[in-house]
């Protein structure tokens, strides 16, 4: 398989290496950038994050990446949101009610319901409701992930919500609208579950459909 070029946005918060290692693991040609003729040019794009939904969003908007994200997911290729990240493609989150998010998820990040101890720090089961998407293949039968969270993503469309995970109750844990994958968990922490999720989105990176689409909407 030819490494496909994958764009890691880079808008300076939090540790973004991370994830651009793990995608390098499985095998693509991962570049952590703010260069949007770059992201323009990638195969995919990848949307990291950690820290708060707010200041994550400002940093974003401050070098134009909310811009050159939502460009790259309405061109039809693979788009991937992990943790914050994949918060920050709702449309507002309750942790900041003055941040906008990018709305790409129609929806909002809301408070885990009281009960249980917050954050949520540790691996945990991930219980696949669409088993037919080609991000959650070859993850094993009950693929345990890592999270680190407070909030959890409650989209408008039920119908998007990809898999969840029982935390004192049933909370979202990633979400599929076309061309958009977003998981709450961080695959580059969730060993041979989260390096196959990553795996299988280089795969489909590379894949002769999504360079067909990139094409298309050139």
């Amino acid at each position: 398989m030819t490494r496909p070029l994958v764009a890691v946005l880079d808008y300076g918060i939090g540790n973004l290496h991370s994830a651009q290692k793990a995608l390098e693991r499985g095998g693509a040609d991962a570049r952590l950038t703010a260069d949007r003729s770059l992201i323009a040019d990638a195969d995919g794009v990848v949307l990291p994050g950690v820290g708060a939904f707010g200041a994550c969003m400002d940093a974003l908007r401050r070098v134009g990446l909310d811009e050159a994200a939502a460009d790259a997911v309405s061109s039809g290729r693979p788009f991937l949101g992990i943790c914050v990240g994949m918060q920050m493609l709702f449309s507002a989150s309750e942790e900041d009610d003055g941040a906008v998010g990018l709305g790409i998820i129609p929806g909002v990040v809301r408070w885990i319901p009281p009960g249980p101890k917050i954050p949520q720090m540790q691996w945990n089961v991930l219980h696949i409701s669409q088993p037919a998407d080609p991000m959650l293949q070859h993850l094993g039968d009950e693929p345990w992930v890592y999270f680190v969270h407070s909030l959890h993503g409650v989209p408008d469309d039920p119908g998007v919500v990809a898999a969840t995970v029982e935390y004192g109750s049933t909370l979202n844990a990633a979400f599929r609208l076309d061309n958009v994958f977003a998981a709450q968990f961080h695959p580059e922490k969730s060993s041979r579950p989260g390096l196959a999720l990553l795996s299988n989105f280089v795969r489909i990176c590379a894949s002769p459909r999504s360079a067909d689409d990139r094409e298309v909407s050139a």
